[in-house]
């Protein structure tokens, strides 16, 4: 379904797992042809006996043997591919429908109504643009949404009462029906289908004329899992990216004209292709009333809109899912008002972004032996050691060109399209600020907000912080979002005030250079209400009288331990962006690398060995004990429970490796402690799992739920999600995505929020309220730094300092945690290095900060175990991961199974046993239950037998009477 793919590891995983099983019944094949072959001048009687028998012998052998195979092992592979499952309840699919239109109808964006053009009232209007045939629903991947019975943008215009002109969808259709595949493994077709506007004829352009005087322009853009968007589509147009020689760089693009290249050497693919641009011209030349809808999730460069008077109005509408075209529709009627706002900071020109030279393919020149010894490892290994570094630091997004333009770096209305947090409503409001208020709670102040325009509305009200910063210090953004709400749907002249709490440690910076804790600096912190991260609308002041130094003494938000400087290793030598003396290091520290070597050591299969870290004094622990428990009985204790030890001295070591091992879309069943198997799946847009063969309702990105700014709807949003997960039986969620939109190209920007730590934490927290209210366990990802697909598997070192980490990457991680510290949820950790570490064996970042500081108790998955030539299972839970996301077991199994390695084991198992035993799926615990698909091989073995026995009797019977025949026919005889 959609991108989701056959993962050729596992296939080849199983294969070798019954290869002993397979040898066997080949040998028992052979025997049997071997003796029908030596018995063939036997007496005919004899001969027919004994080659009955070996067939039956062989058919013996070959039962049993299908059935150890099935029963042991391959039990937890079947157990998840043909699990008991549910169905959908009509009922929730119906919610979903609805909630997915709720979500877009506040997540649209509107950015341009010159002379207030929209809404319009239903009425013909002309559709130009292919993709208005076939948007984009979602991404690929994880994301992938099913979109046959999805409504798209021309029947989401219908549903609002409009007609659209047949005779140019009909072209659409016929010049393309299908949307190219940009696919994780098989390379990626970035092709944007349109027809020339050379071949419309005077008669469609003429019969839309007089169709109506109204035109949309839909163009889209699509990214996914695997890759990243094309930052210089010259290689793809000339093909010269084959030579890189990685998945991730096999891009292809086919011209829409055979008359001229689309794009050209050093265009983007955020850019307009010379067929759009074309487009744009012939509708702009013909029609005074043009609206632009661009559907997608990454930020285009959307500068051209303002060049056409034409253009009246431009939304931005993201994958929708099943429903959210309908949005569409109710928007341009005036049946919703907009209310969206941007989640990201979009740019005139892309290349203006301080990323730009550090995203992409980067790879090192002097690991020949990692990877060399990884593909030998692991043939299928990428053969490359890659990096991507984090030059811009803390100043991400719209924390960059806001300071920027404060320091006189850049000219802000040349350089931003529109601002972070930038959306137009059809109706005006009035903010006015309260006086802060400090109190033990925190810092509170009130804003009301009235609508002084027409229609009724909503309102995103959006709180910002200016610290004081001195020059050369800690490094600090000059706008910060501090806090947000939206308001309720006002009537015209009504009021709401909305009541905002932030506290003075928000606005703390991390010190890695000097104290190596956060900071809260002495001085004064402006505090600001804006219409977005740009335009204020009132200030205060709040005064810090002397610097807070986070520390022993005086932990930062809650940490259960001190944070500290800890990432030292993941800084590299590199130079970051610095406000210091109006950012004076720009073009050096945002240069495109120029060093090829790494400064250090990496490890991968091959080269790591986990008995170089094992302890001579480690002890062996007890297993295999019978101490009267089960897991059920620790439902609801504590974590730190004795019992825990006396449960966990029952299982046995086989026990501990299956279970970390077969993590894939299951839980697995432990018969020594009673626990019963549990699923786990996909999405984040729904249920979507080719491995269990089941899918759900296809819900909008998650993109499109952040530019709601609303929390209640991000609640509601998930709460449907896991009510069909729960018609499922599917207990664990491999999802919320909350990394960052570091760069306009990320492939996997459509699942994640935005550019902003604070937005992405709020959006992930309520996201992950939904799940848990709906029963089930959400798997926070990507734990961390997992803001590029290229390379990703292909051990991407990833360099960053520690300010950034905490302040921008970790944060919403780090809120979500805190707000559930206690198994209500898991966490998958990334595929990508932190420095010259994996993130999933990352001891400091998943023990010391996740487990320490945050006081996490839970358990942590990989991201799919697919190998890669890095991925070892020994090394990830003796650094943090417990289990491994894989269905066939393959190299998650563990190999050394010394003291060390088992006490590693035990403790990766209890933070599985802690998540899986307090979640919903044991408020109904049925102890010892024999999963469906096991019962009816017992069935058929059952039948088989009886089958087997009539016929050996049968055959017998038969024998004995024909051989007693020819006794007396030679007895006559004589």
């Amino acid at each position: 379904m959609g991108n989701v793919e056959v993962a050729w590891e596992d296939v080849i995983s199983v294969i070798n797992m019954v290869r002993t099983h397979l040898i066997i019944i080949a040998i028992a094949f052979i025997a049997m042809i071997a003796v029908m072959i030596i018995v063939r001048k036997k007496e005919k009687l004899i001969k027919r006996m004994i080659r009955f028998q070996s067939f039956f012998a062989f058919l013996l052998i070959t039962v049993v043997t299908l059935n150890v195979a099935a029963a042991e092992t391959l039990y937890n592979t079947l157990n998840v591919v043909l699990s008991d499952k549910g169905t959908l309840d009509q009922g929730h699919i119906d919610n979903s429908k609805k909630v997915i239109e709720d979500v877009t109808n506040e997540g649209v964006v509107m950015t341009k109504n010159d002379n207030s053009f929209l809404p319009i009232v239903p009425q013909k209007i002309n559709v130009f643009g292919w993709s208005s045939t076939n948007p984009v629903y979602g991404g690929t991947g994880s994301g992938t949404v099913d979109a046959t019975t999805a409504v798209g943008i021309l029947k989401g215009l219908e549903n609002a009462g409009f007609e659209t002109n047949s005779e140019l969808s009909d072209m659409y259709t016929e010049y393309r029906q299908d949307r190219p595949v940009i696919s994780i493994n098989d390379g990626q077709d970035w092709t944007l289908p349109e027809v020339p506007a050379a071949d419309y004829s005077d008669k469609i352009i003429n019969d839309a004329k007089d169709f109506s005087d109204v035109a949309m322009i839909v163009l889209s853009r699509t990214g996914g899992e695997g890759t990243d968007l094309p930052i210089d589509m010259g290689p793809i147009m000339d093909g010269s990216t084959m030579d890189i020689g990685t998945k991730y760089t096999k891009g292809t693009y086919t011209n829409n004209s055979k008359d001229y290249d689309d794009f050209e050497d050093g265009q983007s693919y955020l850019e307009l292709s010379k067929t759009e641009q074309d487009l744009v011209d012939l509708v702009c030349s013909n029609f005074d009333d043009v609206i632009v809808v661009y559907n997608g999730a990454n930020a285009m460069e959307l500068g051209w809109t303002n060049d056409y008077e034409q253009i009246k109005s431009v939304l931005l509408c993201a994958g929708a899912g099943a429903t959210g075209f309908n949005a569409l529709g109710n928007i341009i009627s005036g049946e919703v008002n907009p209310s969206g706002k941007t989640t990201d900071t979009w740019l005139k020109d892309i290349n203006k972004a301080p990323y730009i030279n550090n995203i992409g393919h980067f790879a090192y020149t002097n690991t020949d032996k990692v990877s060399d010894a990884a593909k030998k490892a692991w043939e299928r290994a990428d053969g490359i050691v890659s990096f991507v570094d984090y030059v811009e630091g803390i100043y991400v997004g719209y924390r960059f060109y806001e300071t920027a333009a404060d320091e006189g770096l850049i000219n802000y209305d040349d350089t931003v399209m529109y601002p972070f947090g930038y959306g137009l409503s059809y109706t005006t409001f009035d903010e006015t600020m309260g006086e802060l208020r400090a109190s033990d709670d925190g810092i509170s102040v009130d804003v009301t907000v009235t609508n002084t325009g027409d229609t009724a509305g909503k309102d995103v009200v959006e709180l910002y912080y200016d610290p004081p910063y001195y020059n050369g210090g800690i490094e600090k953004s000059s706008v910060n979002l501090l806090a947000f709400d939206k308001t309720d749907l006002l009537e015209p002249g009504e009021s709401e005030t909305v009541t905002l709490t932030f506290s003075d440690e928000d606005m703390a910076s991390y010190d890695t250079y000097g104290a190596g804790h956060y900071v809260l600096e002495h001085g004064d912190y402006d505090i600001s209400l804006r219409t977005d991260s740009h335009n204020v609308v009132d200030s205060k002041t709040y005064n810090v009288a002397e610097d807070i130094v986070y520390d022993e003494n005086t932990k930062h938000n809650g940490d259960v331990e001190v944070a500290d400087n800890k990432f030292d290793f993941v800084e590299g030598d590199i130079t970051y962006l610095s406000r210091k003396d109006g950012f004076a290091n720009y073009d050096t520290a945002t240069a495109a690398p120029t060093n090829f070597e790494l400064d250090g050591t990496i490890y991968g299969n091959g080269t790591y060995d986990p008995t170089d870290y094992d302890n001579d004094d480690d002890k062996m622990p007890t297993t295999g004990a019978d101490n009267g428990l089960e897991l059920f009985d620790l439902r609801g204790a504590s974590y730190d429970d004795d019992r825990w030890e006396d449960l966990l001295d029952e299982m046995t070591v086989d026990e501990m490796v299956d279970l970390i091992a077969f993590g894939g879309h299951q839980n697995i069943a432990v018969r020594s402690i009673d626990k019963i198997r549990i699923l786990d799946t996909d999405g984040p847009a729904g249920v979507n799992s080719s491995t269990l063969g089941i899918f759900g309702t296809g819900f909008c990105s998650e993109i499109i739920l952040a530019q709601t700014w609303n929390t209640e709807l991000a609640v509601a949003f998930s709460e449907a999600m896991g009510q069909e997960f729960a018609d499922y039986h599917v207990t664990g969620w491999y999802a919320p995505s909350m990394n960052i939109h570091r760069s306009a190209f990320g492939g996997r920007d459509f699942e994640y929020y935005s550019e902003d730590s604070k937005l992405s934490a709020e959006m992930a927290k309520a996201e992950v309220e939904g799940i848990v209210n709906a029963g089930m366990y959400p798997f926070i990802k990507h734990f961390v730094l997992n803001e590029q697909e290229i390379n990703r598997n292909a051990f991407l070192t990833t360099w960053s300092n520690e300010q950034a980490m905490r302040e921008i990457y970790f944060k919403p991680f780090e809120d979500t945690i805190k707000a559930y510290p206690d198994g209500k949820i898991a966490v998958m950790s990334s595929y990508n290095f932190l420095g010259t570490e994996w993130a999933g064996s990352c001891t400091q970042l998943l023990n010391d900060v996740l487990r320490g500081e945050w006081g996490y108790k839970g358990m942590v998955i990989s991201d799919y175990f697919g190998n890669y030539g890095y991925m070892d299972a020994d090394r990830a839970v003796r650094g943090g991961t417990d289990m491994m996301l894989g269905t066939a077991g393959n190299d998650a199994i563990m190999t050394d199974l010394s003291a060390t390695s088992v006490i590693a084991m035990r403790k990766a198992v209890k933070n599985i046993l802690y998540t899986t035993v307090n979640s919903s799926a044991y408020e109904n615990y049925v102890p010892g239950e024999t999963p469906g698909w096991l019962k009816m091989i017992y069935a058929a073995d059952a039948i088989l037998a009886v089958l087997l026995i009539a016929a050996e009797a049968a055959l017998i019977i038969r024998y004995r009477k024909k051989r007693n025949n020819d006794q007396i026919i030679v007895t006559d005889g004589e």
